[in-house]
């Protein structure tokens, strides 16, 4: 990780630009659930590189929503924020990220999560509104133990 980058967690009220951002890049923010979903933000010294959203159902979790800036891609910004996140779900106790992918199955193979089956999920991440009808059936399925 670069040590001039900062994971910052988002408020409420700075949910604006990231939904804007969500929007711009072709995914999904009308269904996100601010009781459920927290949202992060990854700073270097330049400003916003990028965005993750993490669901918590106990100790599952759903990465989601992770998009980097395109004028800020190929700096391993990418890498960075999705591993910030992955240490912030493991330090609120979560056992196991899911996420769903159209177009990054590769990247995210490369930060360690395997391929899965969609019905091996459990409940709680099936009934999603991301797992249940806003991703399609084609989407990759992919999971994370974090412990």
């Amino acid at each position: 990780m670069t040590p001039d980058r900062a994971l910052v967690r988002l408020g409420a009220d700075e949910l604006g630009d990231c939904t804007l951002v969500l929007r711009t890049a072709g995914l999904p923010a009308d269904d996100i659930r601010p009781e459920v979903t927290s949202f992060f933000r990854l700073d270097d010294t330049d400003g916003p590189l990028g965005w993750a959203a993490l669901e918590g159902y106990g100790a599952e979790g759903l990465l989601r929503s992770v998009v980097v800036l395109d004028g800020r891609r190929g700096r391993r910004a990418g890498t960075d924020l999705v591993t910030r996140v992955i240490q912030t779900a493991a330090h609120e106790g979560m056992a196991r990220l899911w996420l769903l992918t159209e177009t990054a199955a590769p990247f995210f193979a490369r930060l360690g999560f395997n391929f899965s089956e969609r019905d091996s999920a459990p409940a709680a991440i099936r009934e999603t509104s991301e797992f249940s009808h806003v991703c399609p059936s084609s989407a990759t399925c992919m999971s994370l133990v974090l412990r």
